[in-house]
């Protein structure tokens, strides 16, 4: 007797604060990157933030269309980790060079082509750019939504004040059916419309 095969997705919950924390520990700097961080659910995410956070595409194309303008990308820094690809970027508008978004990736290329790994190495497209012109099938699972309040660091990267307050998100990327991508992404204030 056979049975129809059934793929079943097992959801692990994952402590918001231990997973940022492991992300921002892969590049500890003189400066706190992060003075305060809390959890918060994603229907109490404040616009438009909410819209800017709260979704399953690629930040690269939700930036892009909010700011009406292509981001670039500049890698901040950059390692292996254990055969993992870990990288700290930020975002900026191609017209006017204003940071957007500050991110950290941990990347395992062993879910993609050399083509797609030798392109994100260059750090010269966003990653999520990189993905959807090879075509990778993905799905991105939304992790966490985080209100933080920014260290010296992160003000520094985002051009705000230390201290002020913004919202991120906690992310997984799957390529082609398996977790290949973990993404903290912090967004730059965004003013209400």
């Amino acid at each position: 007797m056979t049975f129809p095969v059934t793929c079943v997705w097992l959801v692990v919950a994952v402590n918001a604060i231990e997973e940022l924390n492991r992300l921002t520990s892969m590049f500890p700097g003189e400066n706190p990157l992060i003075r305060e961080a809390v959890h918060i659910p994603s229907s109490t995410t404040p616009e438009p933030y909410k819209r800017m956070l709260v979704h399953d595409s690629h930040m690269t194309v939700t930036m892009e269309q909010y700011h009406g303008s292509p981001v670039n990308v500049t890698v901040v820094d950059q390692k292996d980790i254990d055969d993992i690809y870990c990288r700290e970027i930020i975002l900026t508008r191609a017209d006017n060079g204003k940071p957007v978004q500050f991110g950290i990736v941990r990347f395992n290329f062993e879910f993609v082509t050399p083509q797609v790994k030798e392109e994100i190495l260059s750090g010269e497209i966003p990653l999520g750019r990189v993905l959807i012109n090879h075509n990778v099938l993905r799905h991105i699972d939304l992790g966490a939504i985080i209100k933080v309040k920014v260290g010296p660091e992160l003000a520094r990267l985002l051009e705000m004040e230390d201290g002020a307050e913004t919202y991120g998100r906690l992310a997984t990327i799957f390529c082609n059916g398996s977790p290949a991508v973990d993404l903290l992404e912090i967004s730059a204030p965004l003013t209400p419309a």
